[in-house]
């Protein structure tokens, strides 16, 4: 009777998709870990002006006590915007923020796109997410409908033109801006978080309530 000998290549291949396995597996999790230390500590170099000030003082021995500082002072900066008469001050610290040359274009951007994507706010710069044909025809392109564009500058009058925002892949922070008529434009079921996330990823990201219907 013949003995059948398991090849080395064989063996090393089983040997290596256990391997594998087991590596995709803690990987995400080592990742996400990784990620929640980093920032800890860069966080932490951050708040070092803070610390300086906490060593003076009896919050000193409360652990991490300069986030917490930081959180509390958020959740006061957000008191004090359901107050009408602060949030006039704070309008007014802004408005000298804008008369700064240098950091005017900067602080305004930063503005904008953060106010972008705040479900709270009522006069949304991001109206809803779209594909289009882009960049040539049979190419879709996931983008953002930023408003409707004035009729006096539109290419045509018979018809509504949008602006048109296409992040690009993994830096959503630059992109593509531009013109469409109404008709060219495809509505998706995707909130702007969602249509972000999707893009940031280069499509692996998708949101939960569609990869439970696959």
């Amino acid at each position: 009777m013949t003995k059948k000998h398991t090849k080395p290549s064989s063996t090393f291949h089983t040997i290596w998709s256990v391997f594998l396995s087991g590596l995709f597996t803690i990987l995400p999790l080592t990742l996400t870990i990784a990620l929640f230390k980093f920032s800890f500590r860069l966080l932490k170099g951050w708040l070092e002006p803070i610390n300086n000030l906490i060593e003076q003082t009896f919050l000193i021995h409360i652990p991490h006590s300069d986030i917490l500082i930081v959180l509390l002072f958020i959740f006061l900066v957000g008191l004090i915007l359901r107050n009408w008469i602060l949030l006039q001050i704070i309008h007014g610290v802004e408005s000298l923020i804008f008369k700064i040359p240098l950091v005017r274009p900067i602080y305004s951007g930063f503005k904008q796109l953060v106010d972008a994507f705040n479900v709270k706010e009522e006069k949304l710069t991001i109206k809803r997410v779209v594909l289009i044909e882009f960049p040539r025809k049979g190419l879709y392109s996931v983008g953002f409908l930023t408003g409707e564009l004035p009729a006096e500058i539109a290419p045509t009058q018979d018809q509504k033109y949008f602006n048109i925002f296409i992040p690009t892949t993994p830096n959503p922070t630059t992109g593509y801006y531009i013109i469409l008529a109404e008709k060219e434009l495809i509505e998706v079921d995707l909130t702007r978080q969602e249509g972000m996330s999707l893009i940031i990823s280069g499509g692996i990201i998708l949101p939960e309530r569609f990869e439970k219907k696959a």
